[in-house]
């Protein structure tokens, strides 16, 4: 489940995954700059709102994106794997400028659309610069790994964090996301011992990371980005650890991003970003 391949002279659309408890109301800055990004006043948008058994949830958002003013918002729901070959839904997909999974249960994503002609889709489709939004449950489908659950702790444990396959928009991160709020530290770096290639990225609520076609992350929203990273991990107890067992990982980096900072995915380096502009 790679990311597709992005055509010659094309780009690939931005992945957007949301913390979760994004503004909807009053000064939604993540919900617009998404809206913009698919092109505004002409975005045809889809909300795919598989990942929650809330009824409501897929109007609701269909709602809020017409409100900021996207041309076409409609939503698509799966109920069996089934619904997930189906031409039609395959060609609504196709026409869209942007696609926002809502948040819920990730792992019903996964078993629903997960390895499905939807999910392919959705790869070419961002490979043709489509952009992938995801909020809560839909932020942690986006990648590759996914964290399918685990327990909230700022230790990491061996036991504490399940993985399972992702959408594979990227291959490069692994996601958490309620981050501060629920105490998540210790499963993402739990995940990042069982793949230290990844770079872990846990986001707080109401805070996106806006992944663009060049592999840069910009931090938008309220809260912050913890960057996780074990490019120079020298040393893990994992393959010793019991399921019960505190686990010791040494040299990882760590960064916290606030809204207008970057990190780069090629280079791992982080960057005051805007916040640097008029310093010395």
């Amino acid at each position: 489940m790679s990311p597709s391949k992005v055509p010659a002279g094309g780009a690939r659309g931005y992945i957007i995954p949301i913390g979760g408890g994004e503004q909807k109301e009053h000064n939604p800055v993540i919900l617009d700059r998404f809206v913009q990004l698919c092109g505004g006043r002409d975005a045809r948008l889809m909300v795919i709102p598989t990942a929650s058994k809330l009824e409501d949830t897929g109007a609701r958002y269909q709602r809020l994106f017409s409100d900021l003013g996207a041309a076409e918002v409609h939503v698509l729901d799966f109920d069996t794997r089934r619904d997930a070959y189906e031409p039609g839904r395959l060609a609504q997909i196709a026409d869209c400028d942007g696609i926002f999974l809502t948040g819920g249960n990730q792992l019903r994503l996964s078993t629903l659309i997960g390895g499905t002609d939807v999910a392919r889709m959705l790869r070419e489709r961002n490979a043709h610069g489509a952009h992938i939004a995801g909020t809560s449950a839909g932020a942690s489908f986006l990648s590759e790994h996914m964290i399918a659950f685990g327990e909230d702790n700022v230790t990491p444990h061996a036991g504490s964090v399940t993985l399972a396959p992702g959408l594979g928009l990227t291959n490069r991160v692994v996601i958490d996301q309620h981050f501060t709020q629920r105490n998540r530290l210790g499963r993402l770096i739990t995940a990042l011992a069982f793949n230290p290639f990844l770079i872990g990225l846990g986001l707080d609520e109401d805070t996106a990371a806006f992944i663009g076609p060049d592999q840069t992350v910009e931090v938008e929203g309220s809260g912050t980005l913890t960057v996780v990273d074990a490019e120079h991990l020298k040393f893990s107890s994992m393959d010793q650890a019991g399921a019960n067992d505190p686990v010791s990982m040494l040299g990882l980096t760590m960064h916290v991003l606030i809204r207008g900072n970057t990190f780069n995915l090629h280079s791992r380096e982080a960057s005051a970003g805007t916040l640097a502009v008029g310093k010395s």
